[in-house]
């Protein structure tokens, strides 16, 4: 009987290709802005789930949907730009 241990290489063969690329955390840290405001945008709903948001939440809210909207619009300008279409709306 063989082992699972014996045949460890051919179910998942060891790839130097764990870490991630130069361009793939090129790409994570272009799309950080976005990120972190996503993660605002998510504490700030988190602190309400369990009581009815006040005046001062939904402004908290407002701000980081805000947030969120602007890192998206600045994340599609600078992919639009770099792939030089050229076209301006």
């Amino acid at each position: 009987m063989k082992s699972i241990a014996a045949l460890q290489n051919l179910v998942t063969p060891w790839s130097d290709g764990l870490e991630p690329s130069d361009a793939e955390l090129d790409a994570i840290e272009g799309e950080l802005p976005l990120i972190l405001a996503r993660v605002d945008l998510l504490d700030a709903q988190i602190m309400t789930i369990d009581r009815t948001p006040s005046e001062m939440d939904e402004r908290r809210i407002r701000r980081a949907r805000n947030r969120v909207l602007a890192a998206r619009r600045d994340l599609a300008n600078r992919i639009a730009g770099s792939t030089g279409s050229g076209d301006a709306a």
